[in-house]
């Protein structure tokens, strides 16, 4: 791996598995301090040793992001911690399928709060060090990546109250990018297909065994991909902007 992070510190939300711990171990990687966030403890360190274990440093922050003031508390620890914070990658999600109709709409609400809400609290309570980040950090620009899905892009039936929080994640990430880009804070979005995380496992049995039924991809994206992508985005020369990034499996048609 390439030492384009070095001297940084990077902040990933949803942690403790799939595409935030990948991503975690993919920005250490690259050199960055990682703080590492989610409510799974026991993960978050076990994953804290890994990234240390190879010589890197990290700090494990159990906190619940549907919470603005946990969400706010998180930020402030981690650059309590290291000092500084460079890189936040607002992972943590929730996809909870199923018809409008009928809905249990305790769903609704549980995918606004992480989808969203979540979204939303660490990057506001991360922008103020991301501004500063910019203008003092080794690399003179800092970065903002949500993590959004191909359901930002298109509306499908059974999942219209993810789309709608997908698609909220997207307009929140254009708008904010529009408004920090002068200021060397680069804000973009990454939108993946099928991914084999435990996501699909969230969702109530006669909604996985619909899943289990509908056309498999046969070989869907893995976490470490998209970390992969994540990186990408995040090691680009400062005059570099990759504002939105769509990654699906080769065999994914829509």
């Amino acid at each position: 791996m390439s030492e384009a992070l070095t001297g940084t510190v990077a902040f990933v939300t949803g942690a403790s598995s799939g595409i935030g711990e990948a991503t975690a171990e993919a920005l250490a990687a690259h050199g960055a301090a990682v703080a590492v966030v989610a409510r799974r403890t026991d993960r978050l360190e076990s994953l804290a040793e890994r990234i240390r274990a190879r010589g890197g440093d990290a700090f494990a922050i159990d906190a619940d992001v549907t919470r603005e003031d946990a969400a706010r508390g998180a930020v402030d620890r981690a650059v309590e911690h290291f000092g500084r914070l460079d890189v936040v990658i607002n992972n943590a999600g929730l996809m909870l399928l199923g018809p409008i109709p009928g809905a249990d709409t305790n769903e609704w609400m549980r995918m606004i709060d992480v989808n969203v809400r979540g979204v939303m609290f660490c990057a506001h309570a991360a922008l103020p060090h991301l501004q500063r980040a910019a203008v003092n950090g080794p690399r003179q620009v800092a970065d903002l990546v949500n993590v959004s899905s191909v359901a930002g892009r298109v509306a499908r039936a059974g999942a219209g109250a993810y789309n709608a929080t997908k698609f909220a994640v997207n307009a929140f990430t254009e708008a904010l990018r529009q408004e920090v880009t002068a200021k060397f804070v680069r804000v973009s979005v990454v939108e993946p297909g099928m991914v084999d995380t435990e996501l699909r496992s969230h969702n109530r049995p006669e909604i996985q065994e619909m899943l289990a039924k509908s056309r498999a991809i046969p070989n869907p994206l893995q976490a470490a991909e998209v970390a992969d992508a994540i990186a990408y985005v995040v090691t680009r020369p400062r005059h570099v902007a990759i504002n939105e990034l769509l990654v699906r499996p080769t065999e994914q048609v829509n």
